[in-house]
């Protein structure tokens, strides 16, 4: 198990599947872990889409959006930064946490960090982790993929990143949309050695 006590950067970009995040948002929280969020400028635009609900700009707001959607959440830290402040304390590699997840991560980011462009605080702060050599993991929701999107993929995978595909498996026989979001959530978060997800792991025939 991870440190409870050393942050986890979240990254939540543009794509599409805004559940995953915030199905993360509740497990991390009620496990009493320190997160800090950095949502994109275009998951403003993919929550008005989605939920046709507008999310916060102001970071207070902004973390009471967050565990509002995640079930009212009143445990663990949450921190929530500005998409443009690349001056955040995430930007920094004299931050120490324990990595870094972007979920669900479009196709645009990763380019971005993949060609290392750092013109916002969620490509900044992933940029950091790689430079560090702390864990990056990302949750590419795309289908299908590009030759571009899956050069870029590899690109980041040959940095260090791990690759973590919004694809779930039905050996755990879901039930619900939320069987299927929180295997990816817990695999993603696995990547990480957290274990907070309560899911059917495999145990063999």
């Amino acid at each position: 198990m991870n440190d409870k006590n050393r942050p986890l950067i979240l990254g939540v970009s543009g794509a599409s599947g805004l559940i995953y995040a915030v199905r993360t948002v509740k497990f991390l929280l009620e496990a009493d872990y320190r997160v800090e969020l950095v949502a994109s400028k275009s998951t403003y635009m993919v929550w008005q889409a989605e939920e046709n609900v507008r999310m916060p700009a102001e970071p207070a707001q902004q973390e009471i959006f967050w565990r509002d959607r995640a079930g009212s959440v009143t445990e663990g830290k949450l921190t929530c930064h500005p998409w443009q402040d690349v001056g955040a304390n995430i930007a920094s590699g004299s931050f120490r946490t324990v990595g870094m997840l972007v979920i669900p991560c479009s196709m645009s980011t990763v380019a971005k960090i993949a060609t290392g462009l750092s013109s916002s605080l969620l490509e900044r702060a992933a940029d950091v982790q790689l430079k560090e050599g702390r864990k990056l993991v990302i949750v590419p929701r795309e289908t299908p993929f590009s030759l571009i999107h899956l050069r870029n993929l590899t690109t980041l995978a040959e940095a260090g990143a791990r690759i973590v595909p919004a694809i779930p498996a039905w050996y755990h026989k879901p039930q619900t949309i939320e069987d299927l979001v929180d295997f990816i959530v817990a695999r993603a978060l696995d990547q990480l050695e957290i274990d907070c997800v309560p899911i059917r792991r495999w145990e063999g025939h």
